[in-house]
């Protein structure tokens, strides 16, 4: 087992984020039932080139292990996780419980989400509960980190240590609406911000700099792995709020080798988000262990001080 009582294990990602160096996680989607094996075996993939690993939480409501379990199974196996924590299926209550058991088995970083809607996955006729939103998680973990329960009463065993992040779309069609989302997550105690999945740039910059460029809080640029041009196509016409150029499509279609051009094409997307915000999120759906070639395309270099 290991130390989960060891900051140096337990805060690569966080230090790394407050010294300002450019992080780089991924994502890893918990097993459709109990056997680990697969989740590990990407998982590991991916030591010593990224920050830390980020485990999904019910990603578009399709029913996976807690990502709370398989986050404390990274944890195990010397990987620091990401938690997705998402308010569609608890309420503050089970949110709460969750967060102190996160703290409890060592998990410190946590990413605050919404949650996808129950009519868009695998059990649509499931009662979704919200009993808060992103904004309000943020908050609620604020206050365990202050030593104070949801009712303002103290908790006996002292605060949590949760370092909290955010999801942010910087491709949204409301300008104004993402700006006072982002501010509102600000305000509410987000420490770092993971992007939706890129594919406007110009849009990413002009967000950079108009909204992020007056806080110091990291943003991490999704960064998605194409297979081929209809794997884009897919894309584009299932996943909400994603619009992949055609010329990207034309590219894949045309490619002798359509994995090798898409890894060629995130690679492309990593250089030119390191030019424009302080990190990248990657992912490579069922292909983890691409995302390390990916980053050597890319001249991103093994990370520092990671465990």
């Amino acid at each position: 087992m290991q130390d989960t009582q060891n900051p140096t294990v337990l805060n690569s990602f966080r230090r790394a984020a407050q010294a300002g160096e450019f992080l780089v996680t991924a994502e890893v989607a918990p097993p459709k039932g109990v056997d680990v094996t697969h989740m590990i075996s990407m998982a590991a993939t991916l030591k010593g080139r990224v920050h830390a690993v980020n485990i999904t939480d019910g990603s578009r409501a399709v029913l996976r292990m807690s990502s709370l379990v398989a986050s404390a199974i990274l944890l195990q196996n010397g990987i620091e996780p990401i938690c997705q924590m998402a308010c569609r299926d608890r309420n503050r209550i089970g949110l709460q419980a969750d967060l102190m058991g996160a703290h409890a088995l060592g998990i410190r970083n946590i990413l605050a989400l919404t949650g996808d809607p129950v009519k868009v996955g695998d059990h649509p006729h499931a009662k979704a509960v919200f009993d808060l939103e992103s904004v309000r998680l943020l908050q609620l973990i604020r206050k365990l980190n202050q030593g104070v329960d949801d009712n303002e009463k103290p908790l006996p065993d002292g605060e949590t240590d949760l370092f909290a992040g955010a999801a942010v779309d910087p491709q949204s069609d409301s300008w104004s609406g993402l700006q006072k989302r982002f501010e509102r997550k600000i305000e509410a105690g987000a420490q770092f911000f993971q992007s939706q999945m890129i594919t406007d740039f110009e849009r990413l910059e002009k967000f950079m700099d108009t909204v992020a460029v007056n806080y110091e809080k990291p943003i991490l640029a999704g960064i998605f792995l194409l297979k081929s041009a209809k794997n884009a196509q897919f894309i584009n016409r299932y996943v909400p709020g994603v619009n992949i150029p055609q010329h990207i499509i034309d590219r894949l279609a045309q490619a002798k080798d359509p994995l090798e051009e898409g890894m060629k094409i995130a690679a492309e997307q990593v250089q030119i988000a390191r030019q424009l915000c302080q990190g990248v999120h990657m992912m490579a759906v069922k292909r983890e262990d691409l995302i390390a070639p990916i980053l050597d395309l890319a001249g991103v270099t093994p990370v520092t001080n990671v465990n």
